[in-house]
């Protein structure tokens, strides 16, 4: 995958849209207004951030050590980056991405029903 195809996968999702809120060169992906994926457009390996439940978190990192690490620049426990480095499929990397848009999505309606 490249930046262009992690980009169009994130906007193919229901409901998401894209912004430049921090620079501009971190791109980041959001549904109902909350943020789901990070992807820096300025960086020499291309990676993500992605949002994760913690024990999964913890368990992707352990199962990729060389690929999945605590967020870059995010809470620790709810955010793991993840390199593109080669070790994962595009299809792993895209179910990085759903997993964490539907951590929010299932969250918001959570709230919502409260």
């Amino acid at each position: 995958m490249h930046t262009e195809s992690i980009r169009e996968f994130a906007l193919s999702l229901p409901g998401v849209t894209e912004h430049f809120p921090f620079d501009d060169v971190t791109l980041v992906f959001k549904v109902d207004g909350k943020m789901f994926l990070l992807l820096p457009l300025d960086s020499d390996v291309l990676s993500f951030n992605v949002k994760c439940d913690p024990e999964k978190a913890v368990e992707q990192r352990e199962l990729y050590p060389d690929t999945v690490i605590p967020g870059y620049h995010m809470n620790k426990t709810h955010w793991n980056t993840v390199f593109v480095n080669g070790e994962l499929s595009a299809t792993q990397l895209k179910d990085f991405i759903t997993d964490s848009y539907q951590l929010v999505i299932r969250k918001r309606k959570a709230t919502k029903r409260n």
